[in-house]
């Protein structure tokens, strides 16, 4: 009895969270057995009849089986692919009925183009330049001058020193055995050499509108440290640009022939932004470690580092914001909502989970069997909002969004990161607002003059007070520090005669030096009643010593003094 409470709360308790999750499982199949990533994952409508497929870049089990892999409903199709891929992006190349996107697979030198499934064309990357160190060297190899051991020693040295890297054919002949040189030599001394570079990256770039449905031009980045721009139509080359290292990632925003930007993430940590008809990058971001994912959302560029953090920053290379994860990170793409116009970032985790975030804000985790590896989010058959994953083992996981599911910052199913601060509710901008920023952007320099001449004014009158209060012992404190004084002052009223005694006291236990003779205080118009005085017969204390015997305020403080004061003229 107590197992069978047990199996049913844990049921009940399944249902439960299944009911309060955003997400509906629709396939969960863990011997689908594909090996890939996030940048050979795509999803579009190939045939034109509105059922959206998965299009999968394959490495195979064991990366030596690479297949091109397409998903539709529950049917799986595949054919097999020349090299391992590097990316896998889905584009239109015409624009005219009936409009069927195409397959571009990057693989090794080539991109191989895909329409209805079937192979389309096959685009080769340009050879570069090859060392003219090298090339003499293999045409004496050819005339029998030298011996293959000399070829390679000259070949070595040609490696360590040269700037430009040795072709593929020199370097497997630095690999060879001894006794296979000879026959290396003699079989490839008659070939010519070809220094082939290979593509490491690839996204597309929509050509002149920002339509859906619109042309687009493919971006491809090499291992020579270069990023080419292909027509859709005729497969050249419109546009190259360099870069200081090897592109890994790529994200693009913009039109070709309007106005584009490129962000690129490179092999030696730093992230190099381009716009259009830029040769070299314009702005750079210095990471602190190695990317492993980059995703534009909205403005902002999201980074993934294997110091297991997320970056936002701004296209000119700001940093906005910094999260940090409980794991590493294995696979980021981008989830965007059309229906309700929200863009967040997909990260999947090492600890088995998937993070959803907006900004620094988590909006969602979902916990998965196995560690993700890929994920891309789109239409996927007729559903609008379809998350796909794959994971270490080659299974494949599929949820559907719910249609009344709404993301909300810290709305996951399990609690933030309690490092994460809460967003404040800044308040709209008002019209005065604005008119008062115009205008410090207008006269800011005549303004800070202004404030800078105000600030001199105020501290030259307040030395100036200051002075004249010490000139004319206005002050209540004492001018010197060693000796410092209090004033008590007492008011006594006598047989008609008013009398104020001004006792200073030490305020320290040095007694304070009061000076000899006579001491004097002058009183204004603040005096009380017909004792006020004026300024042309001020009441005048005259110095009296305090009496022996009499206690007056201040006993054993130091030194005190009796002042009363008397009327000069006989008038009362």
């Amino acid at each position: 009895m107590a197992a069978t409470s047990s199996l049913q709360a844990d049921g009940d308790k399944g249902k439960s969270s299944e009911a309060s999750s955003k997400w509906l499982n629709a396939v969960s199949d863990p011997m689908t057995n594909i090996h890939t990533f996030p940048a050979c994952m795509a999803l579009a409508d190939l045939h034109g009849d509105g059922e959206y497929e998965l299009v999968v870049g394959d490495l195979g089990p064991d990366g030596r089986q690479p297949r091109l892999k397409v998903l539709k409903g529950t049917v799986l199709r595949e054919s097999p692919l020349p090299a391992l891929p590097a990316a896998a992006v889905t584009f239109l190349m015409e624009s005219h009925e009936p409009q069927t996107p195409a397959v571009a697979i990057a693989s090794g030198p080539c991109v191989y183009m895909y329409k209805n499934l079937k192979p389309y064309f096959k685009f080769s990357l340009p050879p570069l330049p090859v060392n003219p160190l090298e090339q003499d060297v293999w045409n004496q190899a050819k005339e029998d001058r030298i011996d293959p051991l000399t070829l390679k020693e000259m070949l070595e040295g040609i490696r360590e020193k040269a700037e430009v890297p040795l072709s593929v054919q020199s370097l497997r002949f630095l690999q060879v055995e001894l006794s296979e040189m000879e026959a290396f030599v003699n079989q490839h001394k008659s070939k010519s050499i070809r220094r082939q570079t290979v593509i490491t990256t690839m996204t597309t770039l929509k050509k002149n509108l920002a339509d859906e449905d619109a042309v687009s031009c493919l971006v491809l980045g090499t291992e020579s440290k270069e990023l080419l721009v292909l027509d859709p139509k005729a497969f050249t080359i419109l546009a190259k640009m360099s870069l200081p290292s090897v592109p890994v990632f790529l994200e693009v925003s913009g039109q070709f022939e309007v106005e584009f930007r490129l962000a690129a993430a490179c092999r030696n940590g730093s992230v190099y932004m381009l716009r259009r008809d830029s040769k070299r990058p314009k702005y750079c971001i210095e990471l602190s470690a190695q990317p492993v994912g980059l995703v534009l959302v909205h403005k902002v560029l999201v980074v993934g580092s294997n110091q297991d953090s997320l970056h936002g920053f701004t296209h000119k290379g700001k940093k906005l914001w910094t999260v940090q994860m409980p794991a590493a990170i294995l696979a980021m793409n981008l989830l965007e909502q059309h229906s309700r116009g929200l863009q967040a970032v997909m990260a999947g985790l090492a600890n088995r989970e998937v993070r959803i975030y907006q900004d620094k804000a988590l909006l969602n985790i979902i916990h998965t069997p196995e560690a993700v590896t890929s994920l891309c989010f789109g239409r996927f058959g007729r559903e609008d909002n379809t998350l796909i994953m794959t994971t270490q083992g080659g299974g494949l996981i599929m949820k559907i969004l719910k249609r009344t599911a709404v993301f909300g910052e810290g709305g996951g199913e399990a609690d933030p990161l309690l490092s994460q601060p809460v967003k404040l509710n800044v308040p709209r901008k008002t019209r005065i607002y604005v008119d008062q920023t115009l205008r410090e952007r207008e006269a800011g320099t005549a303004m800070h003059r202004t404030f800078q001449a105000d600030l001199y004014l105020l501290r030259l009158r307040a030395a100036r007070a200051y002075v004249q209060a010490l000139e004319s012992s206005l002050s209540p404190v004492s001018v010197t520090a060693q000796e410092p004084l209090k004033l008590h002052a007492v008011l006594a009223a006598e047989q008609g005669t008013l009398s104020s005694r001004l006792i200073p006291r030490g305020a320290s236990d040095k007694p304070p030096d009061v000076g000899p003779g006579p001491q004097v205080v002058t009183l204004g118009r603040f005096f009380p009643g017909a004792w006020r005085g004026t300024p042309q017969e001020p009441v005048h204390f005259s110095n009296c010593r305090q009496p022996e015997g009499v206690g007056l305020p201040g006993a054993g403080m130091g030194p005190s003094r009796d002042y009363t004061g008397t009327r000069r003229t006989g008038s009362p």
